[in-house]
């Protein structure tokens, strides 16, 4: 194969049993979404039967879990949109809502729909404000929609003290006025930053998603989960190139000398950053060498004018120990989060335990 991420699910598992560690008795919801954060996590059945409840983005990601044979509980983050709904029970999906438009419709609808209530805290993505909640409980009361558990999402858990214990405070405050409607099997309101830094003291499931794949949500997390994934690419074509000749598109660089280089056959479309074009490197047979030249679609060339390579050789983008994700997503002025997303479906996933 050209290319490939290799994804530890040895690995994995130890990540999880540490996460376990840090919640105690609480339920662990992990985060699939996103193909797994690119890992394609959440196309491994073995893995998921794990878990008596996953997270997804959207709907056809719960889906895409149903056909794959996961038959336990799925919940929707994010608000659908109303002609999801027959999906949502075909699947038996649980939804996170918000908006009183597609309450209704659900209501008309008449099938038993679960649904978790998301309270506004401070994000000001979606959720229901406080102070509509419970004009939001008594439309629910006695209806087809069977509310089985209440969330938020912490916007800054990894930096702001006084801004997150505000949100806390309000989801509390929303936790104890929606009790008095439900008895609620989940309450839940940190993610990866959040379990790792606050007890709100009502919640009983937690949502970790990038320390899943061993990765930290910010620089000084509390922490000691291992990267799960190295991504590698064939070197398919090695050339001399005589110095003053341009590599690449736009004649970017120069070459100042004789040079030998390599072509790597992987590029933007595979999600390799452009921003690494003439300042990222790549690891082959355990050397740093230096990308030269612009990221191309399918293909970017490396100096290999010192290192004793040939065809055929893997080049790792990045390795967990000379080059780490972080690293990357530092250079392309990002996150961990994006490199790793952005991975595309033509990089071959393989499993190894």
């Amino acid at each position: 194969m050209r290319a490939i991420m290799e994804v530890d699910i040895c690995k994995f598992n130890n990540n999880i049993k540490k996460i376990k560690k840090i919640i105690g008795n609480k339920t662990m919801m992990p985060i699939i979404k996103a193909n797994g954060y690119g890992t394609y996590i959440n196309k491994n059945i073995d893995v998921l039967n794990n878990f008596d409840i996953v997270g997804v983005a959207v709907v056809d990601e719960g889906i895409e879990l149903r056909n794959l044979g996961y038959k336990k509980d799925i919940f929707l983050l994010n608000e659908p949109s109303i002609d999801e709904i027959d999906n949502i029970i075909k699947y038996n999906i649980t939804i996170g809502v918000c908006d009183k438009l597609i309450l209704n419709r659900m209501i008309e609808n008449k099938s038993k729909i679960k649904v978790h209530l998301e309270i506004e805290t401070g994000m000001n993505r979606t959720g229901i404000k406080i102070e509509n909640l419970e004009d939001i409980l008594k439309l629910l009361k006695g209806t087809n929609i069977e509310v089985e558990g209440i969330y938020t999402h912490l916007s800054s858990a990894d930096k702001d003290v006084k801004y997150t214990n505000k949100q806390l405070s309000l989801f509390k405050e929303a936790v104890e006025l929606t009790q008095k409607y439900y008895k609620l099997k989940y309450i839940h309101s940190s993610a990866s930053s959040g379990l790792l830094n606050y007890d709100d003291g009502v919640s009983n499931m937690v949502r970790p998603g990038i320390i899943i794949y061993g990765y930290k949500p910010y620089k000084d997390a509390n922490i000691d989960v291992e990267p799960i994934c190295k991504l590698k690419a064939k070197i398919v074509f090695i050339k001399e190139v005589n110095e003053n000749e341009s590599i690449s598109y736009s004649r970017t660089f120069i070459t100042n000398k004789k040079m030998k280089i390599a072509t790597i056959q992987i590029g933007y479309a595979d999600g390799i950053r452009r921003e690494l074009s003439n300042k990222g490197r790549v690891i082959i047979n355990g050397k740093l060498c230096n990308i030269v030249g612009n990221i191309c679609m399918d293909s970017f060339m490396v100096d290999v004018t010192d290192i004793d390579v040939k065809v055929g050789d893997y080049a790792y983008i990045w390795d967990n120990d000379l080059i780490k994700l972080d690293d990357i997503a530092n250079m392309c002025n990002t996150i961990n989060y994006e490199i790793m997303t952005c991975i595309s479906y033509r990089v071959p996933r393989i499993f190894i335990d």
